[in-house]
């Protein structure tokens, strides 16, 4: 597979966000992450791949920085990227554990077109965006941005896409690097969004029903004063006031209303949690 060169970067700050995930971007989490981190996490070759047993390249530099984990299990890195951790962190160069992987000449997913059913799930999983497609609509990798994770293999339930080496052969370098990084943030501000906008139609519409069913309680209540008003005596009661041993059931459209506003409301707990864990 041939893979275009990505774009060239520029050394300074990120470019600005396109919409809609600058909108998102102040619904991230406060960046808490010190200069020992950051430092740790540009070394590391953002393929988020997962390989190092943590859950990408940004997890494995906090583990490293609280000295939770070892240097070498960073295949992607390369006996280069050891050395590089080691020099920074001031440790001993050790060798690649194997029980990581191997490193490989630089890889990109190839998904066989007319097998693809559309279902999104790679699109799902892959950490920088590089697959696209809609649903039930073919699929197709953009090779320039793809890190070569694999990530994308597991949950592909038609088994069409294969990890083809790249060709001509080139490394993977710190522009590229650079690169992944940014569509990671970029895809991660853009989840953060979908997410929370996700949250406000939830919460509107539950706001919604919260009142149609308390509209459809004040109507029960009325018609029930309305009956006992009339001489028809509530639930239980005789008419001189005594309980009666026939005792019927409750009204069962106030049990109903009252069962699917619990419901309502537990829904509306769950999207005020969630929005609060989000911008914790």
């Amino acid at each position: 597979m041939t893979r275009p060169a990505p774009a060239a970067l520029p050394a300074v700050s990120p470019a600005p966000l396109p919409e809609p995930l600058a909108d998102a971007e102040q619904r991230l989490p406060i960046d808490t992450d010190g200069p020992l981190v950051r430092a740790i996490d540009a070394i590391l070759p953002q393929t988020q791949c997962g390989q190092c047993g943590f859950g990408g390249c940004l997890p494995y530099a906090r583990a490293l920085a609280a000295e939770r984990a070892p240097i070498n299990r960073c295949p992607p890195g390369g006996d280069a990227g050891v050395a590089a951790l080691a020099g920074l962190l001031g440790r001993p160069v050790i060798a690649l554990d194997p029980a990581c992987g191997t490193p490989r000449p630089l890889h990109a997913a190839r998904i066989d077109e007319a097998r693809c059913i559309g279902c999104t799930l790679c699109i799902e999983a892959c950490p920088v965006d590089a697959i696209v497609g809609t649903s039930k609509a073919m699929h197709t990798v953009i090779a320039a941005e793809c890190t070569g994770c694999d990530l994308c293999l597991p949950p592909c339930p038609m088994d069409c896409i294969e990890m083809v080496p790249v060709q001509p052969s080139q490394p993977w370098t710190r522009a590229d690097a650079e690169q992944a990084r940014l569509r990671l943030q970029h895809r991660e501000r853009r989840r953060v969004q979908a997410r929370a906008d996700q949250d406000l139609r939830l919460a509107a519409k539950a706001r919604h029903k919260l009142e149609e069913l308390r509209r459809e309680a004040a109507r029960l209540e009325a018609l029930r004063q309305e009956q006992a008003a009339g001489g028809t005596p509530p639930f239980g009661q005789a008419r001189d006031g005594e309980a009666r041993d026939d005792e019927p059931p409750p009204d069962p459209a106030q049990q109903e209303l009252a069962r699917r506003r619990i419901i309502v409301e537990r829904a509306l707990e769950r999207v005020r949690q969630r929005r609060a864990h989000d911008g914790a």
